[in-house]
């Protein structure tokens, strides 16, 4: 699978606490603002990289004020990972409601109660995060 550059929000990045992706997504100090997802349903993908090692796992979508993810933080959705299912290579998508009015920075926050996780993260369509795509063996010998 490609993943485009620009929509890449962490790389392996591991995450504690309550940690925020090392890069964001500028979306343009515009008027009006922006709503992101319309048209084309829009979210983040996550890819499991180092399994996480206590507890579950939340991943949220937020929008912030800066570029650090830190100021005028608003959280646009989440899910919450169970810790048996945070193993390597373990995909999930967090989907951004469509026609979300976001801050100017766009990025994702992990918070974990104990332990850490880590994960690589990108915006993208739905449609296009075909990781979650399941195989299930044929009922037919050739």
């Amino acid at each position: 699978m490609f993943i485009d550059a620009l929509g890449l929000v962490s790389n392996a990045q591991a995450f504690g606490a309550a940690a925020v992706s090392t890069n964001a997504i500028d979306l343009g100090d515009v008027t009006p603002k922006r709503e992101i997802g319309t048209g084309e349903p829009l979210g983040f993908g996550f890819v499991v990289t180092t399994a996480g090692t206590v507890a579950p796992s939340k991943i949220e979508i937020i929008s912030a004020t800066d570029a650090a993810l830190t100021a005028g933080i608003l959280s646009h959705g989440e899910r919450t990972i169970p810790l048996a299912e945070t193993v390597v290579g373990a995909a999930f998508f967090i989907p951004l409601p469509q026609g979300t009015p976001t801050q100017r920075y766009l990025g994702i926050r992990v918070t974990t109660a104990a332990g850490t996780i880590s994960g690589t993260s990108w915006l993208t369509g739905h449609q296009l995060f075909s990781l979650l795509a399941k195989s299930y063996p044929k009922n037919y010998a050739v």
